[in-house]
């Protein structure tokens, strides 16, 4: 007679196995991770763990989500910083993301969770319409994983910086990479990189705040 097989140690109620997470539509996986106590917290490793393609694409969510909560300066102070390090492994092309240790135990609430949820949940019906598994070379040869990373480095220093009103508008742009990476769709992510090198352009060279920020960089390490 065969028996069930136990659950999978170490993992929090409410979050989805390997094999799910692995295959879940990023509805599935919300859903999943607000499900429980809105109190509890998700570690960044626990949801990093079992995962293999989509990964980055994970850790680039938590990274986001902090850019759509209404309190000044947590963007700059947390989402900027973590999207620059997400990038940075892209740019040299690791084949999965690290996190310190420090990170790797803290994450956000299942009830912040479970607000982005309820808050995208149009766009999600509307993308799940659109986006599928496709061009995956765009997300797999090396050369464009490392012009993703760039533009996330990019990206996630403009976050950084104290730019009026723009917070939403990077988040959402993100949001393009976020989905083009959980589900592996090439096409989308042609869409994230024309976007993000747009902004890039606008938000940080032809202001120069990119420059201004790079200029005090260097200065700093002379």
């Amino acid at each position: 007679m065969m028996t069930k097989p136990a659950p999978e140690s170490g993992a929090a109620p409410g979050t989805p196995g390997k094999g799910a997470r692995e295959h879940a539509s990023t509805r599935a996986v919300l859903d999943a991770f607000a499900a429980g106590d809105p109190d509890d917290h998700l570690r960044m490793g626990d949801l990093l763990s079992g995962l293999r393609q989509t990964a980055f694409g994970m850790l680039l969510f938590v990274a986001v989500l902090p850019a759509f909560l209404p309190i000044p300066g947590l963007a700059g102070a947390i989402s900027g910083p973590l999207v620059v390090l997400i990038g940075a492994q892209l740019l040299v092309c690791l084949r999965k993301p690290w996190l310190p240790k420090f990170l790797a135990r803290r994450g956000p609430h299942r009830r912040s969770m479970a607000r982005f949820r309820d808050m995208m949940s149009r766009w999600l019906g509307w993308l799940e319409k659109l986006v599928r598994p496709r061009m995956e070379g765009v997300l797999d040869h090396p050369l464009a994983s490392a012009f993703t990373g760039l533009l996330l480095v990019l990206l996630g220093l403009l976050l950084a910086l104290p730019i009026p009103f723009t917070n939403y508008l990077f988040g959402v742009l993100l949001l393009l990479f976020v989905f083009a990476l959980l589900e592996r769709d090439g096409a989308l992510m042609l869409i994230a990189w024309l976007a993000g090198a747009i902004a890039v352009v606008v938000f940080g060279f032809v202001s120069g705040n990119l420059v201004q920020m790079l200029v005090h960089m260097v200065d700093g390490w002379f």
